[in-house]
């Protein structure tokens, strides 16, 4: 690190629920910026292999709360010079109506899945002495949301994981930041009844996330997955070489 540039030529990383979304458009951003090899992990293995990438990919399907998946990268990944710790899964409802189990099921995704993932590449970038990671984080980690209990719990426990890695790390040479977006256009939306019910009552998808993002923005509108990945390869970078155990709000200004 620290070559002031966007050079990732003859390095690996690391990219966690890469199928879709934020995910697939940094898998996308490092191929374009030259990316020796990504290694990709998603649920959903076939759409890993219908991105279309340039350069040398190897793609793992499974669940990243599942200790045994990263019991097998590490037998056959182990170089790692940066990762982006990205999967997560949505979950709302009040606190008074949000049974255990979907408390549980959000929490093993969001949170014990970027710890296992996290704890990966670090290990991996403490051999080599260097190395940088990105984890998703969220808005809702940061601003008090209703109907976000599981969630924005998750996302602000991964808001602190990437600081104590961060303090963790430093002596390794390894960077560790955190990404909080606000609204962002991603297929997660289309799993959340409140914005099928907005869809039905528009008529179409992107009236949906333009009217969202018009009342869950202060400049009117969501991010774009491209958007986001580039400001995560931005942290990934040389770019920003000195920055470390920083949670970057990427929300369009929401939590103002």
């Amino acid at each position: 690190m620290g070559d002031g540039d966007f050079n990732f030529t003859d390095k690996t990383a690391l990219v966690t629920g890469a199928a879709s979304g934020i995910g697939a458009a940094c898998a996308r951003w490092l191929d374009a910026k030259g990316i020796a090899e990504l290694v990709l992990v998603d649920l959903d293995r076939p759409g890993l292999d219908a991105l279309g990438l340039s350069c040398k990919v190897r793609p793992f399907g499974g669940d990243v709360a599942d200790p045994a998946l990263w019991t097998l990268l590490a037998r056959e990944v182990t170089k790692v010079d940066h990762a982006v710790i990205n999967a997560g899964i949505p979950g709302g409802a009040p606190l008074t109506d949000l049974d255990i189990a979907s408390w549980k099921k959000v929490m093993a995704t969001n949170l014990d899945g970027a710890f296992l993932g996290l704890r990966f590449a670090l290990r991996a970038m403490k051999r080599e002495g260097s190395g940088s990671v990105v984890l998703t984080a969220s808005v809702a980690g940061i601003k008090a949301l209703p109907n976000s209990g599981a969630y924005g719990a998750s996302k602000a426990a991964v808001a602190h994981l990437a600081r104590i890695a961060a303090v963790e790390a430093a002596q390794y040479g390894v960077r560790v930041n955190a990404i909080a977006p606000g609204g962002v256009d991603t297929p997660i939306w289309d799993d959340v009844p409140m914005f099928r019910e907005m869809v039905g009552k528009l008529g179409d998808r992107d009236k949906a996330i333009a009217a969202m993002g018009a009342s869950g923005s202060k400049l009117g509108r969501y991010a774009t997955a491209d958007e986001i990945a580039g400001q995560i390869g931005f942290l990934l970078s040389g770019m920003a070489a000195t920055i470390t155990g920083s949670v970057l709000v990427s929300d369009g200004g929401f939590a103002l």
